[in-house]
């Protein structure tokens, strides 16, 4: 994993340490470092992570969503602590504002003042006026970037366009447990967002259909389509269709394998 070039960025800790103590067998370990959370220096992805609207939304830090990826606004705040043009932003926290910008060009919509004839952005943006100050930093980072909805820095990575729910089923004990997870992500990161629920997750094996998953894999790739647009074309409730993942404990997936069909 490339080390981070700016406070903030990558992987933290904790959630490392979290990652690493969740996990159905050692192989969902590796998926979770390799498959879904790891970001290169410099803000580019080596395979994004991806994020529910619901995660940011309740992500408890100033994040907010845009064309598809997702922005952490801690650093830039900090910077420009005080900056009454940062208030829209700041109102925005927690949703997506994808229609402040340009689809095509990745550009704010302008708009033209009907007074002065002057083009601005059709929405506040939080960008400064061309007098703010471009100050060399102690630390010897360029300011950023005024324009932060292309600050590679700010990403921490892209909303899902294909989120799904899933049923975990533990075979041992009979509980179940819906979580909301991403289409595009490996099953290994899915499975990490139920670490809440059952802290010796990493003594079972997910299966579906009988086969255990390759936690590498998404949830297509390990034969568990998205029905969700075919089930709302026939007027049919998806929640009412969730998949189920059953959690076998030890070597009762084995087990499971070997019994006649």
């Amino acid at each position: 994993m490339a080390t981070r070039g700016r406070a903030g960025r990558g992987l933290h800790a904790a959630d490392r340490e979290r990652a690493l103590g969740f996990g159905v067998g050692v192989a969902m370990e590796t998926a979770l470092l390799s498959g879904g959370v790891a970001m290169a220096a410099g803000g580019a992805e080596q395979r994004p992570r991806y994020f529910t609207a619901r995660e940011v939304a309740e992500a408890g830090r100033p994040w907010l969503s845009a064309l598809g990826r997702v922005y952490d606004l801690g650093p830039l705040l900090r910077e420009r602590r005080g900056d009454v043009t940062l208030a829209p932003l700041l109102a925005a926290v927690g949703t997506d504002v994808s229609h402040w910008f340009d689809p095509e060009s990745g550009d704010p919509l302008p708009r033209v003042e009907p007074c002065t004839g002057q083009t601005s952005s059709r929405y506040p943006v939080g960008s400064p006026g061309s007098s703010q100050p471009r100050t060399p930093r102690s630390d010897g980072a360029p300011p950023l970037d005024t324009a932060w909805w292309r600050d590679p820095w700010l990403q921490v990575g892209r909303l899902t366009a294909a989120p799904r729910l899933l049923r975990l089923c533990n075979t041992l004990t009979g509980q179940n447990h819906i979580i909301e997870v991403c289409g595009e992500e490996p099953v290994g990161a899915a499975l990490w967002r139920a670490r809440g629920w059952n802290e010796q997750l990493e003594r079972y094996t997910a299966c579906y259909g009988g086969v255990p998953l390759c936690p590498h894999l998404t949830l297509e790739q390990n034969g568990i389509p998205d029905t969700t647009s075919e089930l709302r074309s026939l007027r049919l409730d998806p929640k009412d269709f969730i998949p189920t993942v059953l959690l076998y404990f030890g070597d009762d997936a084995g087990n499971s394998r070997e019994a006649p069909q």
